[in-house]
Formats: C-alpha cells, structure tokens, sequence
C-alpha cells in the first residue's frame, strides 16, 4: 500500500466576496482588476511571508505556509492592503476577500493539497465577513500571544462535511474596534435583559442592482417599525447592513450581534409584481418561528414599501412575543425572572378561561413584585381586570376595576412610551365607561404602536362600546389584517361581527361569529350572537340551538349576570341584546 505524503501545514482558503455578481456586472474590469491586485500586492506578498499557492479555482486560492504566525500574518496584511487598494473604487466595484485559516495534518499530492484541515479552512472562509479572518481554535491558539491583533470568540459552528463543531475565532480590524461594533475584550456581546433582534438587509434578487433601493427600504422600515417596540431591542440599521451582501448564517450573526433572534427576506421584481419573503429565526438553534411569503402588484412603490413594512413588522411583532411565551413555559421555576413570570403569564392569559387568566394574575403579580418598575406586569394587570369584568370572573366587578385602573396608570407612569401600557389604560376605562380617557389612550397606543392588531382592536372595541359600530368596523378589519393568527383572533372576529349586527349586515355578521367559533370553540358569547342573529332573521330554531349552545358553556347564564358584563355598554344595545335573549328563555336570576 502506498504510503501517503503527509505533513503538518497552515492553511489559508480566500475567495472574492460576491464574487458571481461582480462578474454579472462587468466581467472584463472585474478578471483585469483581479490579476493586477494578484501580480502588484498579493502574489509578492505572499512570497514575502514564506507562503506558496497551492491550489486556486478562479475567484478562490488556497495557500500554504510554514506556521499560523506566518499565514495570519499575511493574511491580516492582504486584508489592509486591499482597503488602501480599495479607497478609490466604488463600493460596488470593489474587490475583498474572505479569508479562513487553520493549522493542521494536509496530503499532498505534487503541488496541491488535500484532507480535512484543507475542507476546514475552506469552511473557515465562509464564516468570515468580506474583508475579515476567521480563525480555527487550533490556529488562534498559535498566535493569540505573538501577534499584536484582536480576535472575538464567535463560539462553535456545526459545518458542513466536517464531524465535529469548529471553534471560531474573528479577527477584529481597528475600524471595527474605533466603531465600538465589538467589546473591547474581543468577546462577542451578550444577550441583552430583553428580547432582541436583528434585521438583516432583505435580498434582493430581481437581478437589477437599481432595485436595491426597494429591498433597502423595505429593510429600514421593519428596523424602525420594531423599534417602536419598547419590549424589544432592536439593532440598529447600521450594524444590519454591514452583513450586506454576505452568505447568511444565522448562529454567527447572532453571536457577533449578541441577538436572540434573526429576521431576513428577500425581495424579487418580475415586470409589474413584486414577490417578498420573510423569516423569522432563533438564531442560537436556527430554528424557524415563522416565514411568510407576499405576492403584490407593483402600483405605487412607496404605497406597496408601507403595506409591506406594517405587514411583516406586526407579524413579527407577534410571531415574537408568542417565541417569549413559550421559552418562559419551558424554564424551571428556578430559572424565572420578571421577564419570564410576565411572559408566562401572558400565555395562561392567552387561554380565556377562568382557571387561565387567575393564574396569569398570579403571576403577573410575582413579576410586579420582583421587579417594581418593570411596566409591563402592571399593565397586564389592568387588562386581566377589564378581561375579569368582560368575563364575568370578576368576584367584585367594580373592585377589580378600581384596582386595574391604578394598575394600568402605574404602568403609563413608568413608561408613557409603550404602547401596550395606553392599550391596557384604555380597555380598563372602556368597561368603566369613562369614554373620553379610554379613546385618548387607545389613540396614543395606535400612535405608538401603528402595526398593534390589539391597539386597533382596542379602539374599535371602544367606539362599538359608546355606540358607534360604523366607526368601529375600520378598526378591527385592521386588527384582524395585522394579525391573522392572533391567539385573541376570536373576540377580534366576535366583537367585529356585532358591530356589523348593529349596522344590519346580517351576512357578513354571521360569517364573523361563525368564525370567532371556529376560532375558540369553548367561548359562549360568540353563539349568544349567533343566536340574535338567527332571531332577528326570524329563524327561530336555529336561535334557539345557538342559545342553548351558549347555555352548555356558561350554566350561569342568566339577565343579571349579563347585565353585570355589559355594564356601561351603549344602552340601545344592551336593550336589544337582552330583549332578544329574554325571548329565547333567558332566566332573571
């Protein structure tokens, strides 16, 4: 058997950063301007520091060094002097490399190398921004001291074709240190107290570099629509966009960014349509939450950027906060924070039921105590007491509400800036009936928060309540188009089919209610309305069926318990509502 030609070798694996559209835009000054970089600075370079080149595959080269010094060496050269090389060439036009080193046992055979450690530096090298290094441990353990450079632990990646995860060093140049982009002790950030997410540049790949400006824009909008969202950090539009251009890996971008979460997309023209897609992942698993494709006409351009940004800015917006509240149900009781005991308590509240939202009260309460200026708890209870007094859980109706005043007034104190506080404020100033107070903060909610399925939700509930069901309808079509999945879709769809009762569309009126059942069906207020409907209609068995389909859900169903719920509703409609419900055996008591 012949023996392999085996020995110990640094290994440096470069390649042109967008290299394919480079050469789509100008194929000729893009190989020229290559070959005289490789004869003027990179060939002599190389040379100078002991290096040979191994193997090369047109926008690629693998060289070879005695030692990892050597390689880095070079290589941190290579990548300063194509800046100086750079400086009078437009950013598009530009050529910069990507470059991944390690140090290990290579095969080889004449001139070219082969083996695992030749398969890591190449895997190195698509970890590493254009312009930067990326270092395996074993390389980074040679030069760490006798190097005056920089490097950031971006933690293990899982590659592809090799067994096991490389650790992964980055060199830091002086801009990205000057910028402040990375702590100074070269360790990637950590994961900030409250959820956190980047916005990557969406791609476009309408192959026209003039529709950069659409994708771009679209970009910048969601990075400013989700930083309205005070519960969340966002990263800023100029960090997202230095990943412009490069091969997307998630796990990465979230270690250099110290996010939780990713969301990138791309944006495809065709003639007069516009095709956008949007992902939402967990960058430490790679785990997809959610992704969305949008088909649209091309009319308007800044119309279709709005649509487009409210769109995929209020999924996301609740696509993250349903990821919050199942990671806080899957933590130990011990591993709980404010954070985690308010998240879980937005689940359990999410169920609408009555052992559900005490249980959510319970522990909004414990995250109100943990962390008193924490604004969030306290907003939720003020909703948990305007849901109470909805409900019918409420022991002391007008109690409950007293207290979820205070408590949603604390939390605009805290905070006035958040819109889920002026959400909350509102709804408990709706059951009350303090009319004008409740529209002014649902107002400001919407104001805040433009893309809230529930501050619009709010304010519609709010006008239907004082009467005005026209005016209502508007802003629970918008709710309902903002978050179609909204684990509170039913009452969405509920409360929009009784305005258009109140407003004599029986058809379309049914079709809601049928939906809000189809939505959650153990709520009995849906079929009290279904119910109505029918009689109005003169369909009295049918009438008769939904009520007594209310009745099996809610035993205690009688005129003093409704009238207790519906309170300060406008009083023609609680009139009609009663009056119906009399009719089909409704019991004083």
């Amino acid at each position: 058997m012949q023996r392999e030609n085996r020995k110990l070798a640094a290994i440096v694996a470069a390649d042109i950063a967008g290299y394919s559209r480079l050469i789509g835009q100008d194929e000729e000054g893009t190989l020229r301007m290559f070959r005289t970089h490789r004869s003027d600075f990179i060939d002599p370079l190389i040379e100078q520091h002991g290096g040979r080149i191994a193997n090369t595959a047109g926008d690629s080269f693998l060289l070879e060094f005695p030692s990892a010094v050597d390689a880095t060496r070079c290589s941190i050269d290579l990548q300063d002097g194509m800046v100086q090389r750079n400086e009078n060439i437009g950013p598009d036009s530009q050529i910069r490399f990507r470059i991944g080193i390690h140090i290990g046992d290579v095969i080889a055979q004449g001139g070219d190398l082969l083996g695992d450690s030749v398969n890591i530096a190449a895997r190195l090298e698509t970890l590493s921004d254009p312009g930067g290094i990326a270092l395996s441990d074993d390389a980074h353990r040679q030069v760490r001291d006798r190097l005056e450079a920089s490097w950031q632990d971006l933690g293990e990646h899982a590659v592809k074709n090799i067994a096991r995860p490389l650790q992964v060093w980055r060199w830091l140049d002086g801009r990205q240190k000057a910028t402040g982009e990375i702590p100074e002790d070269g360790r990637a950030p950590p994961l900030p107290d409250k959820p956190s997410i980047a916005v990557l540049p969406f791609e476009n790949m309408s192959g026209d570099p003039e529709q950069d400006y659409f994708s771009d824009g679209v970009t910048e909008d969601i990075i400013t629509d989700l930083s309205r969202l005070r519960w969340l950090f966002v990263i800023a539009r100029n960090s997202s966009f230095t990943y412009k251009g490069q091969s997307v890996d998630v796990t990465r971008i979230g270690q250099e960014l110290g996010v939780r979460y990713i969301l990138e997309g791309s944006v495809r023209k065709a003639g007069q349509r516009v095709r956008v897609t949007a992902q939402l992942i967990e960058a430490a698993t790679g785990t997809h939450i959610w992704a969305e494709r949008y088909d649209r006409k091309l009319n308007d351009i800044f119309d279709l950027q709005d649509e487009l940004t409210e769109a995929i800015s209020a999924n996301v917006d609740a696509e993250l906060a349903g990821s919050e509240r199942n990671l806080a149900r899957r933590k130990s009781a011990a591993d709980l924070d404010a954070w985690d005991y308010y998240q879980r308590g937005m689940w359990h509240l999410y169920k609408m039921s009555a052992a559900g939202i005490a249980e959510a009260r319970r522990l909004f309460h414990i995250a109100a105590e943990q962390a008193p200026e924490f604004p969030s708890p306290h907003a939720a209870l003020g909703y948990v007491a305007a849901i109470e007094a909805l409900s019918g859980y409420a022991k002391e109706r007008s109690a409950t509400l007293d207290a979820g005043l205070i408590d949603a007034e604390r939390a605009v104190k805290l905070d006035d800036r958040d819109g889920f506080n002026f959400f909350a404020l509102g709804r408990v100033c709706t059951v009350l009936g303090l009319q004008d107070r409740a529209m002014l903060a649902l107002e400001k909610s919407i104001e805040l928060n433009p893309n809230s399925a529930h501050a619009s939700y709010g304010l519609g509930m709010a006008h239907f309540w004082i009467g005005q069901a026209e005016r209502a309808m508007p802003l629970l079509d918008r709710a309902i188009r903002l978050s179609p999945h909204d684990p509170q879709l039913w009452s969405f769809h509920y409360v929009r089919g009784n305005a258009r009762f109140f407003t004599d569309d029986f058809e379309a009126a049914f079709a809601d209610q049928r939906r809000a059942i189809q939505a959650k069906s153990d709520e009995y207020l849906p079929h009290l309305s279904l119910a109505l409907l029918n009689l109005q209609c003169g369909r009295d068995d049918e009438a008769l069926a939904a009520y007594e389909n209310a009745r099996k859900l809610k035993p205690e169903l009688s005129e003093s318990f409704l009238r207790d719920i519906i309170g300060n509703l406008h009083s023609p409609y609680g009139a009609l509502l009663l009056d119906g419900l009399k009719r089909l055996g409704l019991p004083d008591e």
